[in-house]
């Protein structure tokens, strides 16, 4: 196929490009900056320069293409007071791939996220559908993000082969600059790594080249109207995050208190706080996907996360 790519120098994106060039597909990959072109020119990607707002480019690309992944997200307007605003930019460009793929047959995937669908439950692929109960924390920029994916799905009614991935809050690896890596720079900062309360909330997460793959599965034969879950290691103890960075950094280890967790993580105290343990069984049925890369503790055991700048 000749795939076209959103957020195909981030990231996941980065690593499902080779993905996809490797089991013989074209891949073209938006670029906004020189730095991305030319990391994606690297890689063997064609270029098509635009941003996610340049709505005629996006619609252009995809109809030029055999199918789309659309990985790209606003997070550094996200995380900064924006989400909702992000998440109403993800929608704008979910419309207008829709609108171009119409009556297609052709995939379109999506990246969403598994954080907060079935809280102190072990979330599954039926979770967070339009059907099922969601908690009082659904509101504002996560509603939004989750109405994107039910938009996503409903793109099946028109032609579309579309499908939903969810990825855990910690897309693990070398390089990795997302969750995992602010949690070990705060533990740096503070000169301690901390967990809030008792530390027994859980975390999913997946090695990168894992994800990867499972990107490709769908892009390949996922069935029309899919929601999947790139999750490899079901729920980590927070707590147990923790003691291998403060082993690695060599610093205490201590439990912050609920109320001074917003002072100590700033703005990810409230995910760092959520207990999100989801499985993947379906989709491993489904799709045939089997993590075969490090799991979280195993990968934060390499090193490469306290890696100082100067090293």
């Amino acid at each position: 196929m000749r795939v076209f790519i959103t957020g195909a120098s981030g990231w996941i994106g980065s690593a499902v490009v080779p993905e996809l060039l490797g089991a013989g597909h074209q891949v073209v990959g938006l670029a906004r900056s020189d730095a991305s072109a030319a990391a994606l020119t690297a890689a063997g990607a064609e270029v098509r320069r635009g941003t996610l707002d340049d709505l005629d480019t996006l619609r252009s690309a995809a109809a030029d293409s055999d199918g789309v992944i659309h990985l790209a997200f606003k997070h550094d307007i996200a995380f900064s007071g924006g989400f909702e605003a992000a998440a109403d930019a993800d929608r704008r460009a979910i419309d207008t791939f829709g609108e171009a793929l119409a009556g297609s047959d052709r995939p379109f995937l999506i990246a969403s996220g598994t954080l907060g669908l079935a809280p102190g439950q072990v979330a599954t692929e039926q979770d967070g559908q339009p059907s099922a109960p969601l908690g009082a924390h659904w509101t504002g920029g996560l509603a939004k993000r989750l109405a994107n994916a039910h938009a996503t799905a409903a793109l099946a009614e028109r032609g579309v082969r579309s499908s939903i991935v969810r990825l855990p809050p910690t897309v693990h690896g070398d390089g990795d600059h997302g969750f995992l890596a602010t949690v070990v720079a705060i533990a740096r900062e503070k000169g301690v790594s901390g967990y809030i309360g008792d530390g027994a909330n859980r975390w999913p997460a997946v090695h990168r080249s894992d994800a990867a793959h499972l990107f490709r599965l769908a892009l390949e034969s996922a069935p029309v109207g899919s929601t999947l879950h790139a999750v490899a290691d079901e729920g980590v103890l927070i707590r147990s995050v923790a003691e291998v960075i403060g082993r690695h950094l060599a610093v205490p280890v201590a439990s912050i208190n609920p109320d001074d967790a917003a002072g100590h993580f700033t703005w990810l105290a409230p995910f760092l706080g959520m207990d999100s343990p989801t499985s993947s069984a379906h989709t491993r049925e489904l799709l045939g996907w089997q993590p075969t890369q490090p799991g979280l503790i195993d990968d934060l055991d390499k090193g490469h996360y306290f890696a100082t700048p100067s090293s």
